[in-house]
């Protein structure tokens, strides 16, 4: 069955929505960086989702590839039971799938403010 043209064009937008968010925390963290320092892909170009110029990948020394997708609901279940047992501290989820390296999961708003200081 072919997908129809409008679902492509709305995922394309959860997608840019998402691009935006973070292109806004990165300049939210480091205030003193240019509106052309930090910018943000086009659909289907190949690299990063958020295009760092020199100077931000001094300060934020990361490559940063977005998705905003459903398919990782067990993901966020794991998350949502870290912060069920988590009481004052931050949640903190470490994932590991045979014959791959371990991943942490921790929210995007903490992990800013971790790289800011």
């Amino acid at each position: 069955m072919k997908k129809k043209p409008f679902r492509k064009h709305w995922r394309r937008r959860k997608g840019k929505k998402l691009q935006n968010y973070v292109q806004k925390l990165i300049r939210k963290t480091f205030p003193h960086l240019k509106k052309k320092d930090v910018g943000v892909a086009g659909n289907g170009v190949n690299g990063p989702d958020i295009i760092l110029s020199d100077t931000a990948k001094r300060l934020c020394p990361y490559l940063f590839e977005t998705k905003n997708q459903n398919k990782m609901k067990t993901i966020y279940e794991f998350y949502n039971q870290a912060r069920k047992n988590a009481g004052h501290l931050e949640p903190v989820v470490v994932m590991k799938m045979n014959s791959r390296e371990p991943l942490v999961v921790l929210d995007v708003e903490h992990f800013f403010k971790l790289i800011k200081t």
